[in-house]
């Protein structure tokens, strides 16, 4: 008994193909690091090795002696991808950045599968599903109500040693935000001993991060910090806005 392949076999992995690019088009539409070609590459690989399962090993299959379970290829899909979703999700300061894009690899994976498992249905159901939840439920969670408990971050640099950080903080209660934790770097915020954390014009700078919460716009907050005087640069991570990643 030879391999079964053919023309329905070449259609199940172009399904994949065809499937896997459309979602890597549109993570290639919004700039990210994993794109049309990346997803392209992975749906196309998931529905080989399930197409591979499937129909490479009728040669050595012997009734009673050699027996084949296909379903274990598809768990070890599920296993080898996490390695590309691991070097997706890296941490810049105090946030998490590309588990979107991760968990796309992950759903890429498994409508590869789903294409060269011959479940053409599957597959195109879970692609129009990772377009709803992509492109439909982000402007959804943009339109729930405002946490007054999750912890937003704000950075404010400034020169050391003139007071300004009572400003800040005075602002920032004004703009009914609570402060939860301060930290600062470059030294005493509130005199000119410190060292600093950069220097502009021979004045040492500081950078304060404060650990809001509140039901505020933490955005608006930042653009009314970069207003005081002697302000060199604000920068906000608001919890209640969706990071796109």
């Amino acid at each position: 008994m030879t391999n079964v392949e053919g023309w329905l076999q070449v259609s199940e992995l172009g399904l994949g193909l065809v499937l896997s690019a459309i979602i890597g088009l549109e993570r290639e539409i919004r700039q990210k690091s994993a794109g049309l070609r990346t997803h392209s590459l992975v749906g196309v690989g998931a529905a080989l090795f399930m197409l591979i399962s499937k129909y490479g090993f009728s040669d050595v299959l012997r009734t009673g002696q050699v027996i084949l379970d296909p379903s274990r290829v598809a768990a070890q899909v599920v296993t080898g991808i996490g390695f590309l979703g691991a070097g997706l999700i890296f941490v810049r300061r105090d946030s998490v950045r590309g588990l979107t894009t991760a968990a796309s690899i992950w759903v890429t994976a498994a409508i590869g599968s789903a294409a060269g498992a011959g479940l053409p249905l599957l597959a195109l159901a879970a692609t129009g599903a990772y377009l709803i939840v992509a492109l439909v439920f982000q402007y959804g969670a943009q339109r729930l109500p405002r946490s007054g408990t999750a912890i937003s971050l704000l950075r404010v640099s400034y020169p050391d040693g003139r007071g300004i950080l009572r400003q800040v903080l005075r602002v920032a209660t004004e703009q009914g935000f609570a402060v939860g934790e301060l930290a600062t770097d470059g030294g005493d915020a509130h005199s000119g001993n410190g060292h600093g954390a950069g220097a502009t014009n021979g004045q040492h700078l500081v950078e304060v991060v404060l650990h809001l919460h509140g039901k505020g716009s933490v955005n608006d907050l930042a653009a009314r910090l970069s207003e005081l005087p002697d302000v060199r640069a604000v920068t906000s991570d608001d919890a209640n806005v969706p990071v796109d990643d």
